[in-house]
Parts: structure tokens; sequence; C-alpha cells
């Protein structure tokens, strides 16, 4: 797994979300190295490496005892753990998992659902997109396709509203759909929620349309020690769209 790191001391890890690397965590490296030991890694088959989208291996599960592989690598103990979208989830099943490897856990909008609420809704946007998308990328119209995706996470314009660094990253990232349209991604229960022992605190944007907020307010409402905080004048991409509210945040959180 590559990675970045900056700073001492206390270590956070940051996991990517879709179509994300250790980029993604760029505007907030030099903040949270000012307190803390801060380390970004890519997931597995995501930028530098590059994946043609074939074989079994990739999964939240996968990605998840990666995570854990990799803080037993490093020999860093305990970390502060913080994941957005897919990698909400991912650090959310660590830190079920494996409590002794978590000392608090951030959770932006983490992917996924809580029990059978999804399914008794249909599909979010996200899964009713992905046929399409992977169809579209599949052909070469790489482009098509990412902005079917991100429109089914941010709406109408979403793939205008992005920098042209988040679109050289997603392009890099492409062909990663391809493997997650395939990995059922299973809902988290509430039993899953009561083995997390870690101080959590969720973290959603203010424009972010459902279904993100609902899972957000799932959590709150059965995690046991938990958190809320909302990034004004943000969508999905908060740590992105508002870097200093979102940083605040979390150097709050860790602060505690």
């Amino acid at each position: 797994m590559t990675y970045t790191e900056a700073g001492s001391g206390r270590p956070l890890l940051l996991i990517h979300g879709s179509l994300c690397d250790y980029r993604y965590w760029a505007p907030q490296m030099a903040a949270f190295a000012a307190i803390c030991h801060v380390i970004a890694p890519s997931l597995r088959h995501y930028w530098p490496q590059s994946w043609d989208g074939g074989g079994e291996d990739f999964t939240t599960d996968r990605h998840a005892r990666d995570v854990v592989a990799f803080i037993a690598e490093l020999g860093l103990g305990p970390v502060d753990l913080c994941g957005h979208s897919r990698g909400g989830y991912i650090a959310f099943r660590v830190a079920q998992h494996h409590p002794e490897r978590v000392r608090k856990l951030i959770l932006a909008e983490p992917g996924g659902s809580v029990g059978t609420e999804s399914r008794r809704a249909g599909p979010t946007p996200v899964a009713a997109a992905m046929p399409e998308v992977t169809a579209l990328i599949q052909r070469g119209e790489t482009d098509a396709g990412l902005r079917l995706f991100i429109e089914a996470i941010d709406g109408p314009r979403g793939w205008d509203r992005t920098s042209s660094a988040f679109k050289q990253m997603a392009r890099a990232n492409a062909r990663t759909l391809l493997g997650q349209i395939q990995e059922r991604r299973p809902p988290i229960t509430l039993g899953d929620i009561a083995k997390i022992r870690a101080p959590t605190l969720l973290v959603g944007g203010e424009r972010t349309p459902p279904p993100f907020p609902d899972m957000l307010n799932a959590l709150e409402s059965a995690l046991a020690n938990v958190q809320r905080v909302t990034v004004p004048k943000a969508r999905h991409a908060m740590n992105v769209e508002n870097p200093a509210a979102f940083n605040a945040a979390v150097l709050a959180f860790l602060a505690a």
C-alpha cells in the first residue's frame, strides 16, 4: 500500500472513498500534522496501482483487513481512524472487528446502510446508476461514466463542480468501480454498532442529498458514545469543499 505521511505523535489514519486515493486528503495533511502523525494510504487497486478491474479481491472486507494489516506492519498501536464515504464504511468495520486497534473513530458520511432501511426504500441513486456507470467505463467513455456516478452522489452538475485535480484522480481510479459494483456490501446491523467501543465523530455536509444524511441519522441514534457535526456550505466531499471547517471539527474532537 502506497501512502503519504506527515507530522509526529499520536497516529491518525485517513481512509479514502470511491474513485480516490491518498491524494484526496491533501487539504488535511498540514493541518492534522500540526498535532499528530497523519498517514493517508491508497487502498488496494487504487492509484498509483494500475488495475484492470478483474479478480475477486476488491471488497470492503478485503480493504478492511488490509487496513488492519497496515496498522500492524507500521507498528502504530491504537490509531485515530478517519474514513470518508466508502472509506467510512471500511473504517467502521475495522473498529467493529478490531476495537483494540482504534482509539477514536471519525466517519465522514460513511457509505452503506443500517439494517434493512435501504432495502425497504429501494436502491440508492448510486446503486441504481452503477450498471450504466460501469458499462460506460468499459466502453472507454470514462468521463461520461464518472459524471453519472458523481451526479448520483451530489446531484445535477456534481461532476462540473469538482476541481480539475479531483477529475484527474477519478480518471486514474475509474476502473475500481468495475470491482465495486460486485462487492455486495452487507448492511450494518445494530449488533455491529454495539461492538464499536471508540468515541465516534459523525461528519456530514450541509448540502449533501440523501441517502448519506439518513446513514448519519441511523448511526447517531444507535452509537453509545457519539458526536455529530455539520460542515457548512459543503456537500459529500466536505473535507475538500470546506477544509477549514472540516479540519477544525476533527481537530477539536481529537483534542477533547
